[in-house]
């Protein structure tokens, strides 16, 4: 059983699709739910299993059931005991929990395009749909909501819709609420800006702040709020795994290190110099350290210096985040809450919509989100004579979200 604080108001399934289903993360993540499910572990990580999110009528992680996109063929079994090898899994997790693993291999189907895949664009946005309309339809899932966990991707081409804008069409045309856990493009790119906003969907990201960027932003507002200028902020990332070999590239780590600019540059008020360096060692496998240097001034410019090292595995730090984010999608959808979910942009180092930088602010957003997902917003409105729902106008929308705003808007 889970001690899930927050059960769900019904006992309906929600789905969770993944993009990058077979991957270290995705893996994680479906892994560590059955486990968490069956008592095997506490859900460590996990901000929605906190007091804060008590009786915010989050689907309880028994209700979800997963499937997705990939486009590799090695099974959820046989991924999870690599990763138990590699000591990301604890050892003996992955036939304790076989069955669930399993169950959500069954439930991935091919993704693309692939060398030699013939389809354009609107074709594999509609084959994309249609599989996560009907995973929806056979598991008896009240909604599914699309989360793309896939490798990071270079910034597109002028005109092309890369793989995960497709994936992301592919949610809108389903009528899923979207999160973007990667720094790809998703719903960032221009022709997705008006089908977006017509579809009345919750969306958030994105690329999912798990290890040096949170920690820079607690110690941005440190340096600001102290009054200490800030000289220099210079960084290196050491990584393995299918994130080190595809950030080798130097236009997918741009569009990564794009998101670990901003946190500086919005928490202490201006860019500061320094770059941060990402190289690719195979033999870490799924874990990373990163180093910071910061040069800084104080009191009649006496200059000082602050160096921290981040070890940890990525993919733990990603699932317990990646359940908390399909949680909160799946209930913003369920309350009809439509357009960029910028109280979530606690989990993200480029969150869209508007919002605060430093970690202690966008907290305290999330907690404020918690209580409008519990209706506090509402009966406040109501004991004040101002009688209305919450999001009416995006959950009309959302009803009726069954491809139509995608007509010629995307992949012509």
């Amino acid at each position: 059983m889970s001690a899930s604080p927050s059960a769900p108001s019904h006992g309906s399934r929600t789905g969770v699709w993944l993009i990058g289903a077979r991957g270290s993360v995705a893996t994680t993540v479906v892994a560590g739910c059955a486990a968490v499910t069956a008592g095997l572990h506490p859900a460590t990580g996990m901000v929605t299993e906190t007091p804060d999110f008590a009786g915010a009528g989050l689907p309880a992680l028994p209700s979800l059931v997963f499937g997705g996109h990939d486009t590799v063929d090695c099974p959820l079994p046989k991924r999870a005991e690599a990763l138990a090898d590699g000591g990301v899994l604890p050892h003996g997790l992955p036939s304790a929990v076989g069955a669930e693993l399993a169950a959500a291999d069954r439930e991935i189907r091919p993704g693309g395009p692939l060398p030699g895949d013939t389809r354009d664009e609107r074709e594999l946005i509609a084959a994309f749909a249609a599989d996560i309309t009907d995973f929806t339809r056979r598991t008896g899932a009240e909604r599914t909501v699309v989360v793309n966990v896939a490798s990071t991707e270079p910034a597109p081409a002028e005109g092309v819709l890369p793989a995960s804008s497709l994936y992301a069409a592919a949610a809108l045309r389903a009528g899923c609420p979207y999160v973007n856990f990667t720094p790809s493009t998703g719903l960032h790119h221009p022709a997705l800006a008006a089908p977006a906003e017509a579809s009345g969907l919750p969306y958030a990201g994105r690329d999912g702040k798990t290890g040096q960027t949170l920690l820079r932003s607690v110690l941005g507002p440190m340096f600001a709020q102290r009054a200490l200028a800030v000289r220099a902020w210079s960084g290196t990332n050491l990584l393995g795994g299918g994130d080190g070999a595809a950030l080798a590239d130097p236009a997918a780590a741009a569009a990564k290190n794009a998101g670990k600019e901003r946190v500086l540059a919005d928490t202490l008020g201006a860019p500061v110099e320094g770059e941060v360096h990402i190289d690719d060692v195979p033999a870490l496998g799924d874990w990373k350290t990163a180093w910071d240097h910061i040069a800084f001034d104080g009191f009649l410019g006496a200059r000082m210096f602050l160096q921290t090292t981040w070890q940890g595995c990525d993919s733990s730090l990603a699932a317990p985040l990646v359940l908390d984010l399909a949680r909160l999608a799946a209930r913003a959808h369920e309350r009809g809450l439509s357009g960029p979910l910028g109280e979530l942009g606690f989990f993200f180092k480029d969150p869209v919509g508007e919002g605060p930088s430093s970690l202690s602010e966008q907290y305290a957003e999330l907690k404020r989100f918690a209580g409008r997902l519990r209706g506090e917003e509402a009966r406040s409105a109501r004991s004040a004579g101002s009688a209305g729902s919450v999001g009416s106008a995006g959950a009309s929308a959302a009803a009726g979200s069954d491809g139509g705003a995608l007509e010629g808007g995307v992949g012509r």
